[in-house]
């Protein structure tokens, strides 16, 4: 038996975007995945980090058969997702977050019960799950309310019940904590820690955007961007790679026109990003030694900007990011959604 939950090999998927129906010819070709190379170990929290449209989605619904690839190859439980689509189904289980899933008219209790007969579960134990999992994400006091009454919350809780309930050998969770609050987001990380650790051959693959998330849950990470896997690791072997530079956060006065870009322009600078805020704004550097920011202290004194407060600090996972695209994963959805 293969020790790999999850392989992916050179596994490309592209979308070929068509003008009207006038235009008969291709206009161009999008590239969502360019050969993805993984291999995720039975037993391991694997997270997919990346922001909005860097093909976390796209991965995940090509490893649960419903997307195939254009090129190369995908196994999950050690079938092909492609060839043997039909063993890799009963074995495996996906939750999206935001998705609206069940019907409006069952309850909570109801929807669950009808997802578990799909997968073949008796209704005992079926029942006996849909109650545990509901009080470990603290809803079991709405199993019988109809799942069209829920807030969306509540519902996105219901749907990761839906996920777990079926034990399946590998659990594909694509931001599992989109749109809930502080609280729920705790829940469900608990759960997701807590359903690992209570059988060491089930595995899990969740995609986030949130930096925190992927550092606190994941065994090893990959930082995927414009369907390409940048760096895959531990999460404190990505961070312990900046670990020679020294990264400062920087509060000023109003920039006064002063770009990131010139910043960066400097001497041993490596990274600069700029945030702008009422009354001031914050930059993020990463220098290749502490030496180099005298020079950016010069830039800011030209521009009669002012230091505020300044902070050295220890590298995170937005720096790797940073570091690998050379912006900000905020600065990547947004220039992503102006396109």
């Amino acid at each position: 038996m293969t020790p790999f939950a999850i392989e992916t090999e050179t596994l490309s998927r592209i979308y070929k975007m068509r003008g009207s129906k006038k235009e008969k010819e291709i206009r161009k070709e999008l590239v969502a995945l360019d050969n993805v190379n993984l291999n995720v170990e039975r037993g391991e929290l694997f997270g997919l980090l990346g922001p909005n449209g860097a093909g976390k989605t796209t991965l995940i619904k090509v490893l649960t058969t419903l997307l195939a690839p254009s090129t190369g190859k995908a196994r999950v439980a050690g079938f092909d997702v492609v060839e043997e689509a039909r063993k890799v189904r009963p074995l495996i289980n996906m939750v999206s977050g935001g998705e609206s899933s069940g019907y409006g008219l069952l309850t909570v209790r109801e929807n669950l019960w009808m997802f578990s007969q799909f997968y073949g579960v008796p209704s005992k134990v079926a029942y006996q799950r849909i109650d545990e999992l509901l009080k470990r994400v603290g809803i079991f006091d709405r199993r019988h309310t109809k799942s069209s009454d829920l807030s969306t919350g509540l519902r996105q809780k219901m749907n990761i019940v839906r996920g777990f309930m079926t034990n399946p050998d590998v659990l594909f969770l694509d931001e599992p904590t989109l749109g809930l609050d502080v609280g729920a987001s705790r829940e469900v990380r608990g759960l997701i820690r807590e359903w690992l650790d209570e059988d060491k051959a089930r595995t899990l693959l969740l995609t986030t955007h949130y930096m925190v998330e992927a550092d606190e849950l994941c065994d090893r990470v990959a930082i995927i961007n414009q369907g390409r896997v940048l760096a895959c690791d531990t999460p404190l072997a990505l961070k312990q790679r900046l670990q020679k530079d020294a990264i400062f956060e920087v509060e000023t006065t109003p920039l006064n026109g002063l770009k990131a870009q010139t910043i960066e322009d400097l001497p041993e600078v490596r990274n600069a990003t700029a945030t702008e805020h009422d009354g001031g704004a914050t930059l993020e550097l990463i220098l290749v030694e502490e030496g180099a920011l005298g020079g950016v202290i010069n830039v800011l004194n030209q521009k009669n900007v002012r230091i505020m407060k300044l902070n050295k600090r220890e590298p995170t996972l937005e720096d790797v990011f940073v570091d690998l695209v050379g912006k900000s994963m905020a600065d990547v959805e947004q220039a992503g959604s102006n396109e």
